[in-house]
């Protein structure tokens, strides 16, 4: 899963733009045999969701059908040739030139499928079909049968099981990518820190018959390391120590350089570069240790939405959140509740950030009926998020699931099928899921970090922040009591209209909702084994109709929907001590 470069051996063209687009309501699209070409009554941005393009389509998660053409590049001849597709939400059928490439169930995360043996040097046609219907053997799941013991307290037109809008479409760039035959088909990096030398241990994978030799070099503030290991099918393995090693942490994001190359003959025939952050992660006892240090993290949790182009942020959207957050002062995040564009994760490398990176298993339930079948979905988002982010130094925590209705026993057993995947997967960073039953889910006693989600003072204690900052102490010091392990608060907070004001404080004004934000984050700071804690939300974002949802928007953003701050972000900047030259 190595993300498309370019150099002298890789290419890559990106297919995004205007393509042209017919929604299938009658679902007549394949009988009538669109996939050779379909007469298009509209044309769609790509990448986007189309929920907010149109007028018609808010609530529609039915069948929508995308085609664009497009030439075979000079250059690209000659390679092996294959379309990525970023994220198609939520099962996404593709066809070239009439012929059927292969088809991926899930949003959020990437799949590639070859298709080199029907391409043509001009004119090829790619059609691509998507629906997002919610039904409760998919992940995550929706239309959910109403039943006390899988604890479902809203619901929410479209019928999701989840509180954000469930968006529709191509929502990441699709890339037409040219790998040589011979290839390095994967790279994996884990680091280790011994003294003042950092280890920095690659794994390769390659596909061809014959052995060549592999070529690695890491580089950065002035040094230079290289190791040459000959390498043939499968796996091939170095290890480079980089004396006097930078390590990456908030503050101080430093990134090597590798570069590893397959050669014949003293000639490349492939070659990928990677950045490299050496740090380790750790949990030791009640701790979170981030080289060795423990850390405590202050951030947020966030969605991918925005208006217009939905689940797909635009660039300059994602740097915007980032100056954002390092305006009030944060180092931390979650992408709640579901993988972030890849980019996004390459911009948390280069400027510091610490991501809990969690699956698509929002709101997971687990009556037998589908059970089999989300367990399924559940191992695919866990093998393909680990495969995508396992070289990101900014990821410390695989987070296996948000708020899991874990009522009925067969939820222990299942998250332990999900952990033990994980952990055969990537065997260097904690695993976690965040729930918010606390003391009664089981998963804790075998994962490595606890997360837990708390609105004393919004959905009970309703306006009383000092009987919410009373409970808040002895609800985790119990929970903490049970686990014994590093606890992060991954949720908290309050709705706050924007521009809504009220002295004294009330639900739903900016002055309550920063008032209970400062009052929760002097609680923790009193209590030694939290680990952390990260607000809901950075920014308001939209959701489906319901009526705790005043205009379809849940509202506990410290910024709006379109990124202005509220009171409460001025309260966490001096709080945390946010960046003084960002003003």
């Amino acid at each position: 899963m190595i993300y498309p470069q370019n150099n002298p051996f890789r290419q890559f063209q990106d297919l995004s733009g205007f393509w042209d687009f017919r929604l299938d309501p009658a679902d007549k699209g394949l009988s009538q045999d669109w996939a050779r070409g379909f007469p298009p009554d509209r044309l769609i941005a790509v990448p986007s969701s189309w929920n907010e393009q149109f007028q018609d389509t808010r609530d529609y998660l039915g069948a929508g059908w995308y085609q664009t053409r497009f030439d075979l590049p000079w250059g690209f001849k000659g390679k092996d040739l294959f379309l990525r597709f970023g994220s198609a939400n939520y099962l996404a059928q593709v066809w070239l030139n009439g012929v059927k490439l292969g088809e991926h169930e899930g949003g959020h995360l990437p799949f590639s499928l070859e298709a080199g043996s029907h391409l043509k040097p001009k004119d090829n046609l790619l059609v691509v079909r998507v629906e997002g219907l919610l039904a409760p053997d998919r992940v995550p799941p929706g239309k959910v049968p109403a039943d006390p013991k899988d604890g479902f307290n809203h619901s929410f037109n479209p019928p999701a099981s989840f509180d954000f809008f469930p968006y529709c479409g191509i929502h990441r760039p699709v890339l037409l990518v040219a790998t040589p035959h011979e290839s390095i088909q994967d790279v994996t990096i884990s680091t280790e820190i011994a003294g003042k030398t950092g280890r920095v241990k690659v794994d390769i994978l390659t596909g061809f018959s014959d052995s060549l030799t592999a070529r690695f070099c890491l580089t950065g503030y002035g040094r230079k390391v290289v190791a040459l290991e000959k390498a043939g099918p499968g796996k091939t393995k170095a290890l480079l120590q980089m004396p006097d090693a930078k390590l990456w942490a908030p503050g101080t994001p430093h990134l090597y350089q590798l570069k590893v190359e397959l050669m014949r003959n003293n000639e490349a025939v492939d070659q990928v570069d990677l950045p490299v952050g050496i740090r380790t992660i750790a949990v030791k006892g009640e701790r979170l240790l981030l080289n060795g240090k423990p850390i405590r993290l202050r951030g947020f949790g966030r969605h991918e939405d925005f208006p217009v182009t939905g689940r797909h942020l635009p660039a300059a959207v994602v740097v915007k959140d980032y100056e954002l957050m390092k305006w009030v002062g944060a180092d931390s995040f979650r992408t709640s509740h579901y993988p972030y564009a890849e980019e996004i994760l390459d911009l948390a490398d280069r400027m510091g950030f610490l991501v809990i990176a969690e699956t698509p298993a929002v709101g997971l339930f687990f009556h037998p009926e589908g059970l089999a079948k989300r367990l399924e979905l559940c191992r695919q988002s866990t093998q393909e998020l680990i495969q995508r982010d396992k070289n990101h130094p900014s990821v410390i925590l695989w987070s296996l699931a948000n708020e899991p209705h874990s009522h009925r026993p067969a939820a222990k057993g299942f998250f332990k099928n999900l952990a033990d995947l994980a952990r055969g997967l990537d065997k260097t960073r904690p695993l976690t899921l965040v729930s918010y039953i606390g003391l009664k889910e089981e998963a804790f006693r075998f994962l490595d970090v606890v997360c837990v989600n708390r609105y004393f003072g919004w959905y009970s204690e309703e306006g009383d922040l000092d009987k919410a900052c009373s409970k808040l102490p002895k609800d985790l010091e119990a929970i903490h009591r049970r686990f014994r392990k590093p606890l992060i608060l991954a949720e908290f907070g309050a709705d706050a209209l924007p521009g809504h004001h009220a002295e004294p404080p009330e639900m739903f004004s900016e002055e309550y909702q920063a008032e209970m934000i400062e009052r929760y984050w002097r609680v923790l700071a009193r209590l030694s084994f939290v680990a952390g804690a990260h607000i809901w939300n950075l920014c308001d974002f939209k959701t489906a109709q319901a009526p705790h949802r005043p205009g379809a928007m849940n509202w506990k953003g410290v910024f709006t929907r379109d990124r202005r701050p509220k009171l409460a972000a001025k309260v966490l900047k001096k709080l945390w001590g946010g960046n003084p030259s960002r003003t």
